[in-house]
């Protein structure tokens, strides 16, 4: 890691206060649901609660998280489970508020802490914590760790974000997305843990919503874990069972995380307020509208996410944005919540004209003109959209016709054209889009209009594997060899398993598809499948 600065004295923090909590947002949490909020970020004291008894075992057995850097502060994670995969939820916790203290130190023997305090854990929220921390110096290495009733959890380490006006010389991060636990072991992450990295980025299907038995893994599961996730508690199984994954604790524990949803951690394909077409009982609005509500709750209580991002029933500010000095934005989108319908029933087709009308939409109006109004306002020489589906027009006919996928961009085609104008006209220096979903790697060029092939050039697009989604996959496959046909904008396919990892200076910005040649057993080895680039100012993915 890059020696940590020396750290300023008290009066020289770069201190950013915590958001308002508005009286309205307040109430709309309910008595209970307020003050497990307040209680679990920091913002009341929490003197008055008991740690947990002694001899409750281990409660940190889901591990520790940071996540959401800025300049001053991080927000740290716990939940608290010494028996995770009960089936009630609760995870061997008793009903009753907990105290949790935190410590944050400059080195990871806690000789030079810098910020104590408490947070109290309720059961209103599966006794997890949230604390945001404050005051501390920019562009910094900290470790972290919390204690309750004489236990004290692994250390974390995290990374404060540069101050908004300097000029830091380059990014490291890496970019993951599509876990799916029955498919194989999370072996790339015990890789990602020993890079480099300033921060991780995860790009949604943290987990996904099917029942699980373990067999084909060989890590058999209770039957507790039998049949597709519908309720809070079956949701937090879920995420007890991919958090307990060893290589998924390290990464977390190494590097602050930005994470934001794309379907699996609700249902697949979801779009707005309307369910996948099943025959489950969500096809009514108001029974899928409980669900996402229960599974956003749950998503909050398994991750390192800020106050501004807890849900409000079934509905969560998610896209947000945050800075890394001049260097770069990044921009998290949420393309489920605001979406309209999947055009003509979904699915794939080179017949859809609904795919192009004007007034669909996959941002919806009020988060697309935050974007384009960001566009405007950055100083940063990098604009990093966090993306879940791919952008890029993905044709799978090498002929003449153009069929394809109408979950992802494709088909919200409007949508697209004003997102990719707007960056050319309002002069965005760099766009470059990270995206998962696919589990498959690309690296491919953005035009302006995808039905013009005289059409610029106006971004680049990365789209990232699945760390295990799809099995071991393959180098090439017939279908990789097929779009690469019909897609002359791709410069690269790969289909294994794996992540990305991008290294951004003022000069360039450099992705390399680290992959793994199998997940059906742990222990796989890493490398470095391809490396492409894309210059300041110049759009478009080139080889490295």
């Amino acid at each position: 890691m890059r020696p940590a600065r020396d750290h300023p004295t008290t009066g020289g923090l770069h201190a950013f206060a915590p958001s308002p909590l508005s009286r309205r947002r307040f109430l709309g949490y309910g008595s209970a649901g307020a003050a497990a909020v307040l209680l679990g970020t920091g913002a009341w004291n929490a003197a008055g609660a008991m740690p947990l008894a002694s001899g409750a075992g281990n409660p940190f057995t889901l591990g520790v998280a940071s996540g959401d850097p800025l300049p001053g502060g991080v927000v740290l994670w716990t939940r608290l489970a010494p028996k995770p995969y009960e089936a009630d939820g609760f995870g061997g916790m008793p009903r009753t508020p907990v105290r949790v203290e935190y410590e944050v130190s400059l080195d990871e023997r806690f000789r030079a802490v810098v910020r104590r305090g408490s947070v109290v854990a309720t059961p209103e929220l599966g006794h997890s914590v949230h604390p945001e921390v404050h005051g501390l110096a920019p562009d910094h290495e900290y470790f972290y760790r919390f204690r309750t009733g004489g236990e004290i959890s692994p250390v974390g380490r995290t990374r404060t974000a540069p101050v908004a006006w300097s000029s830091p010389r380059e990014l490291n991060f890496a970019f993951a997305s599509c876990q799916n636990w029955e498919a194989g072991h999370f072996t790339a992450y015990d890789h990602m843990a020993a890079e480099d990295l300033d921060l991780v980025v995860h790009l949604g299907d943290y987990l996904y919503e099917s029942g699980v038995t373990g067999v084909g893994r060989g890590t058999p599961v209770g039957p507790q874990f039998k049949g597709e996730t519908f309720d809070l508690a079956r949701y937090r199984l879920q995420y007890a069972l991919y958090k307990s994954e060893a290589p998924l604790m390290a990464a977390h524990a190494a590097f602050p995380w930005i994470h934001v949803n794309d379907d699996h951690e609700v249902e697949n394909n979801w779009a707005g307020d309307i369910s996948q077409i099943d025959k489950e009982p969500d096809q009514d609005r108001a029974v899928f509208r409980q669900r996402r509500a229960e599974a956003f709750q749950a998503m909050y209580e398994h991750l390192p996410y800020r106050i501004a991002q807890l849900p409000k029933g079934p509905d969560a500010r998610l896209h947000r944005r945050l800075s890394y000095g001049t260097l770069a934005d990044f921009t998290m989108l949420d393309t489920r919540q605001y979406r309209d319908d999947q055009p003509c029933g979904d699915g794939q087709s080179a017949n859809c004209t609904e795919r192009f009308d004007e007034n669909r939409t996959l941002l919806g109006s009020e988060q697309r003109n935050w974007l384009l109004d960001g566009f405007s306002r950055s100083r940063a020489r990098w604009q990093i959209l966090g993306n879940q589906a791919p952008m890029g027009q993905t044709d799978t006919d090498a002929g003449e016709a153009t069929n394809v996928h109408l979950d992802p961009w494709d088909g919200y085609v409007a949508d697209r054209d004003r997102v990719l104008a707007a960056a050319q006209d309002r002069g965005v220096r760099n766009l470059v889009v990270i995206t998962g979903d696919r589990h498959q790697n690309y690296a491919w060029d953005l035009k302006r209009d995808f039905t013009d092939p005289d059409s610029p050039t106006v971004a680049s697009e990365f789209v990232g594997t699945s760390i295990t989604s799809g099995g071991n996959g393959a180098d090439m496959t017939p279908a990789g060899e097929n779009l690469l046909k019909a897609n002359p904008h791709m410069k690269f396919f790969n289909s294994q398993r794996g992540y990305v990892r991008v290294n951004v200076n003022r000069q360039r910005w450099r992705s390399d598809f680290r992959v793994v040649p199998f997940v059906n057993t742990p222990g796989a080895p890493i490398s470095t499948r391809a490396s492409y680039v894309v210059e300041d100012r110049r759009p478009g993915v080139q080889s490295a």
